[in-house]
């Protein structure tokens, strides 16, 4: 055992006093140690439930002969840190995750990890060490909230967001927005729609990280607390049969992921942090694949923002592996992939029937016979940028206006709210990447603002930043080259006719090559102060289209 470095031989005597200041046995020494990476906090709605579910982890590693061993990962509040200066720490905490479970894992030698996440940077972070480490690895999340309720109809913090951007709009009342604050977030759990926590929770198990039910079995089912044992049980036979991530998530794994992440119509991040898990685990992952892949994928599923469903409501038709039943019968999923069950996919998602044909659309009946993401790029964006499709409503697939610029996601907000976007108009928000943030902040307040003041069907948002899962509306993210890299978004000037045709998969400015090159030669992309951990990311960070990793990693 991997452990028997650092608790046996006469070598080890010293830390094996250690492990007795702990309490442990030497019964307990004597079996696998198995890490229980837990990211419960009391400041996270879908991690304080966490302690719950490591408890009944620990239950199952110890049935099935392993001595569970607890450590903290940390985990940051988007939608607490959405709109100010802590938005910036988000996307950072990603690489903090991963390299501090890294240092945890192999300091202490454990035999086998069991991954405790469930919110947006959790549970990539935890992907990313699971690849980087190579141990047996098995998740189990904390799962989903369920949906709010406002006068007799579902609601989500989506539509928290937008009910801020009604009130600007004055159609609704201040009494109307904190009804929403007390009802659109009911229970413990990670955010009730398709936002990228939940994308991410359901893309591992398509991964074949994570077991059945692990991206939908909301958060306050005791059916949670039995599938938390069962990930402790599992990770003592990948132990024992040495089933390790590399073995799991391969390429073909990841274009698994990429196709579900087309039918289920995931968060624009999953092209963010796909990337970034498979460069942990030695795949190279081009987002211009997505769009190859998505030409052949229908999506099948509305869940809020892009419709009237929710996570609760994908559970009761079945889960994730009943959609990847039903993508499975256009032979678009490789069933050959080993999965933490020590099965394939296609021996586990067998017989998975789709039980809801409203809440999971057949193959035959789609919302559209393309995927859910697609990847845009032209003069404004040469090396790519993503929209949520599935989000957009079909008036806005094609749409030209002129450019409003703004500096900052403040400036932005305050032009919507202030009733200075129009109809028609293409807000730019820039100096939000990885680099120029720093941070990539998410735009989710501009996008809910418009949505909430009417303006959803009628202006598009463009960003070198990204957006929340909860985001809607012609919102286009991760523009590549960033302003603060030197790329053309930093060249846009107020009035400039931008031109997207999302089913083209194009997004260009109407300027020509010698207007912009005339501007290039006055120009110098603008910089900020920053110190701590901001400086060090923003000088090792790379592009969004590469993941936004770190130089080194």
């Amino acid at each position: 055992m991997r452990s028997d470095n650092a608790k046996s031989g006469i070598q080890q005597a010293p830390a094996r006093s250690l492990f007795r200041a702990l309490g442990y046995t030497e019964e307990e020494l004597a079996r696998p140690l198995i890490g229980v990476v837990s990211s419960y906090n009391e400041i996270v709605p879908g991690h304080m439930n966490l302690d719950k579910i490591v408890e009944a982890v620990k239950q199952g590693v110890a049935m099935a002969g392993g001595t569970p061993i607890v450590f903290p990962a940390i985990a940051v509040c988007d939608g607490i840190a959405m709109g100010h200066v802590g938005m910036k720490y988000s996307l950072v905490t990603r690489d903090l995750i991963a390299d501090s479970t890294e240092c945890m894992a192999l300091a202490h030698q454990f035999d086998g990890l069991v991954m405790v996440p469930n919110c947006d940077k959790n549970v990539p972070g935890l992907l990313m060490a699971a690849a980087r480490l190579n141990i047996p690895a098995v998740f189990v999340s904390g799962g989903p909230m369920l949906a709010g309720r406002i006068k007799g109809e579902k609601k989500s913090l989506s539509s928290m967001f937008e009910a801020v951007g009604a009130y600007a709009a004055g159609t609704m009342t201040e009494e109307d927005v904190e009804d929403f604050a007390n009802k659109v977030c009911p229970t413990c759990g990670s955010c009730s729609g398709m936002y990228t926590a939940n994308s991410m929770n359901c893309l591992t198990e398509v991964l074949g990280m994570g077991l059945k039910g692990n991206g939908t079995i909301p958060a306050v089912y005791s059916e949670r607390i039995r599938l938390a044992k069962h990930a402790g049980m599992a990770v003592m036979e990948m132990v024992e049969k040495n089933i390790c991530p590399k073995d799991i998530m391969t390429e073909a794994a990841f274009r698994n992921a990429l196709t579900m992440d087309m039918a289920l119509g995931c968060s624009t991040n999953s092209m963010l942090h796909l990337p970034a898990i498979a460069h942990e685990a030695g795949v190279e992952l081009n987002v211009d694949i997505a769009n190859e892949i998505s030409a052949k994928t229908p999506n099948l599923c509305h869940l809020a923002p892009a419709g009237p469903t929710y996570m609760e409501d994908l559970n009761e038709a079945g889960g994730v592996y009943a959609v990847m039943n039903e993508i499975g019968k256009l032979g678009l999923l490789n069933l050959d992939c080993m999965t933490v069950t020590g099965k394939t996919v296609g021996e586990n998602i067998k017989n998975c029937e789709n039980k809801n044909p409203q809440v999971i659309r057949t193959v035959e009946n789609p919302y559209s016979a393309t995927g859910g993401i697609a990847v845009l790029r032209g003069n404004l964006a040469p090396d790519s940028c993503v929209v949520k499709r599935s989000a957009v409503v079909p008036e806005m697939l094609c749409h030209e206006g002129p450019a409003r610029v703004f500096d900052s996601e403040e400036d932005a907000i305050a032009a919507i709210k202030g009733g200075k976007i129009v109809a028609g108009d293409v807000v730019v928000i820039r100096y939000e990447g990885p680099k120029g943030g720093p941070g990539m902040r998410e735009m989710l307040n501009p996008t809910s603002a418009i949505a909430g003041m009417g303006l959803g069907a009628s202006v598009a948002l463009i960003t070198d930043g990204r957006f929340s899962g909860a985001s809607r509306g012609a919102s286009i993210g991760h523009v590549c080259p960033e302003a603060a890299a030197g790329g053309p978004i930093g060249l846009v000037e107020e009035g400039d006719i931008i031109s997207i045709d999302i089913n083209a998969n194009t997004i260009n400015m109407k300027v020509s090559d010698e207007e912009l090159a005339k501007r290039r030669e006055t120009w110098t992309p603008k910089t900020k102060e920053m110190t701590g951990y901001l400086k060090r990311y923003a000088e090792q960070v790379t592009s969004a289209d590469k993941g936004a990793v770190l130089k080194g990693n």
